[in-house]
């Protein structure tokens, strides 16, 4: 299978059935909405996330949003509907995400691909739980000395984890004026992308509609890209090789809704340096 070079163009591919079974032939079975939020210890910011969930057979599709773009009812709208019906509908792009990456789990579970390398993230405190989550995400690009390193998306211990790798962070963010290490924050993608030798950026691209111009930036100049994915983790993995250098893929249930060991799920396609 050729990869894509858009989402679009991997709805197109879902669509006609070229990648696995019709979507027309599968059901959404429950429709969540959730919002959560996280403060750690000793932290003075406050995470707040929401996400529509989207369970199809043994998984969930899901997407994270911001405040106000969904509401709750949608959850009463979707269940029993088919995943054709979905992604070619006019909802809100957050419940067509959820519904692409439901679909491309359905066919391919993270935990039964043959390239995926499982982390266990070990049993603890949220605090724990996070620092050994980021240190994975870190570990998928060879950050050496000096090298710069645009995050797009903003958790400051993954800001901490790329300095503490000698790498100079160059963060962006729509929601934050500067990381808690006082590192000020951009709101223009494009510009520390172009700055940077290396990026790494959250699934939440693909929720506001970012994720299509980041890969072909990254691609167009030979950028590393790594994306860390609890937002459309499925989704991203379609473009390991076309822009896509390594994925962190956390499907749902995502480790911050347990104090349990959970894993997550890293992909390379080559390695960068």
């Amino acid at each position: 299978m050729t990869t894509p070079a858009s989402v679009d163009e991997l709805v197109a591919s879902v669509l006609s059935g070229s990648l696995g079974p019709s979507p027309a032939d599968l059901d959404v079975t429950s429709a969540f909405w959730l919002h959560h939020t996280t403060r750690l210890p000793g932290a003075d910011v406050t995470y707040r996330n929401y996400y529509v969930l989207l369970r199809v057979g043994e998984v969930f599709g899901a997407c994270s949003f911001e405040s106000g773009e969904l509401d709750p009812s949608y959850c009463a709208d979707t269940s029993g509907r088919t995943l054709a019906d979905v992604l070619q509908s006019d909802d809100p792009l957050p419940v067509r995400i959820a519904a692409l990456d439901a679909y491309l789990a359905a066919v391919e579970p993270h935990h039964g691909s043959p390239g995926a390398e499982e982390i266990v993230l070990p049993a603890g405190t949220p605090d724990v739980r996070a620092r050994a989550r980021d240190a994975a995400v870190a570990g998928l690009l060879d950050v050496a000395e000096g090298t710069k390193v645009a995050l797009i998306g903003v958790v400051n211990p993954l800001v901490d984890a790329i300095t503490a790798r000698g790498g100079i962070c160059l963060p962006c963010d729509f929601n934050l004026r500067e990381t808690a290490s006082g590192l000020p924050v951009s709101r223009d993608m494009t510009q520390v992308i172009d700055a940077a030798d290396a990026v790494v950026a959250t699934g939440m691209t693909l929720s506001n509609g970012t994720f299509d111009t980041l890969l072909t930036r990254c691609r167009e100049q030979s950028k590393a890209l790594a994306v860390y994915a609890q937002t459309g983790s499925a989704i991203a993995r379609a473009f390991l090789g076309s822009g896509l250098t390594a994925l962190s893929a956390e499907p749902f249930p995502f480790s911050q809704f347990s104090s349990r060991p959970t894993s997550l799920y890293r992909y390379h396609t080559r390695t960068h340096t």
